[in-house]
């Protein structure tokens, strides 16, 4: 299972232990619960000074979806887990705020008017959706340094090395040639072509790195001249290019640049500025390295797991086994609209201003102990409260209503809903 996270009285982070040793230390009064999420002790009776620390490192995989953390101590992995943003969240509300606001305007009802086109985006402005997902990212490792002795951090900077595969095909190499140059070419070439056959359309079967027009043809190894092809594809292509096959659209699409991975990319250099800022040192990879070297390891593909590979620090041996990642999902701290929509940009209700009732709010991890009907039992969930005293907890898969008086808040809002490995608790969801 993954590590616990340990503190001194002092509020000083020690080296994570396991869980069994934990257990031990609150059964004997020695320690107490700090924080439930990462679930973190502090100590009452030993000092950091009194302590051998050792050296700690947090692996990063940005994603454009999910980002990959991994906390590392030698060989070891302590604890891991996968952070999904919210950025597509935060994009269809501002275009639906766009829409609202346009309508309101084109009705000539009661409304501001439009303001002259004299704002300015300050030097280094990220649209929203993009800025939240290094936000989340910084968050988490600012969270881990305040609970862990990190002395180093490593982060996959891009997805491809451009330059290697740009250099091995002046050199003359062959593609096949160099196990990392390899895997830089075909991580590019599967983000390129969705994982699939570019004749077929073929999805989870083996799949070979294929010339659009052979190299009998004149064809170059450039990856503008590459796709993936499955075997039976490949060999019925033989030495004819795409378009002989029928498919033109083979070589217009191999033409086109990633304009998500390129969009990604813009984001994780941000990242690569922020976590420099923290003073740490900071070890870059590419996605080629982290392919080559989970390969290497035999580590199955996860979030977290490419996390664990980041870099060229991946020792020749990585100890993962029991390792259970925890589910970290962005929230956010609600909205500031007032005013509720429906679909046609009419207003159909309000928000309230007042935000805590019976001393909690949306967002708050809730115990709650149901003494009778439909729900009888214990809940631990996220929490969505009303001014009626009926709060809304998802039970069993469905949203229910459940009386204050029966909940007891075990985590304050703090802008994410978590999901426990099995067997350590109860996952936590939202029902909004």
């Amino acid at each position: 299972m993954s590590s616990v996270f340990v503190l001194a009285p002092d509020r000083q982070p020690l080296d994570p232990c396991h869980p069994a040793r934990a257990r031990q230390l609150l059964d004997a009064g020695r320690a107490a619960v700090f924080r439930r999420f990462p679930f973190t002790i502090i100590l009452h009776d030993r000092t950091r000074a009194a302590s051998v620390v050792h050296e700690h490192r947090l692996k990063i995989d940005p994603g454009s979806k999910t980002t990959g953390l991994a906390l590392l101590a030698g060989t070891r992995v302590l604890w891991a887990a996968a952070v999904t943003h919210r950025g597509r969240r935060i994009t269809a509300a501002l275009r639906s705020r766009h829409a609202i606001r346009r309508g309101r305007r084109q009705r000539q009802t009661r409304y501001r008017p439009p303001r002259f086109l004299n704002r300015t985006r300050p030097v280094g402005w990220l649209a929203p959706a993009l800025h939240s997902r290094v936000a989340n990212v910084m968050t988490w490792v600012e969270r881990l340094r305040r609970l862990c002795p990190l002395t180093a951090l490593s982060q996959e900077l891009v997805r491809f090395d451009m330059q290697q595969m740009q250099h091995a095909e002046m050199r003359g190499v062959e593609y096949q040639h160099g196990e990392l140059a390899g895997y830089e070419v075909r991580e590019y070439l599967l983000e390129k072509w969705h994982r699939t056959c570019a004749y077929c359309d073929a999805k989870d079967v083996p799949l070979e790195v294929e010339h659009i027009i052979p190299k009998a043809r004149g064809g170059s190894n450039r990856v503008s001249n590459l796709t993936l092809a499955c075997v039976p594809c490949n060999r019925k292509k033989g030495a004819r290019s795409a378009a002989e096959c029928g498919l033109p659209q083979v070589q217009a699409q191999a033409r086109r640049p990633l304009h998500d991975a390129a969009a990604v990319n813009a984001t994780r250099w941000r990242l690569s500025q922020a976590l420099h800022a923290t003073g740490l040192p900071v070890e870059t990879g590419t996605g080629g390295r982290t392919q080559y070297n989970r390969s290497r390891l035999g580590i199955a593909k996860s979030h977290w797991g490419d996390a664990a590979c980041v870099g060229a620090s991946t020792p020749d041996t990585l100890r993962v086994r029991g390792i259970q990642p925890v589910g970290i999902r962005a929230m956010g701290h609600g909205s500031r609209q007032r005013c509720r929509v429906d679909a046609h940009g009419f207003p159909q209700g309000h928000r309230a201003r007042q935000k805590h009732y019976g001393g909690m709010q949306t967002g708050d991890i809730v115990q709650a102990v149901v003494p009778t009907g439909k729900y009888a039992g214990t809940w631990t969930n996220r929490v969505v409260v009303k001014a009626s005293g009926w709060f809304d907890l998802v039970i069993d898969g469905k949203k229910a209503s459940v009386n204050q008086r029966h909940c007891t808040r075990l985590w304050a809002a703090d802008g994410y809903t978590y999901t426990l490995p099995a067997g350590a608790g109860t996952a936590v969801s939202s029902p909004r």
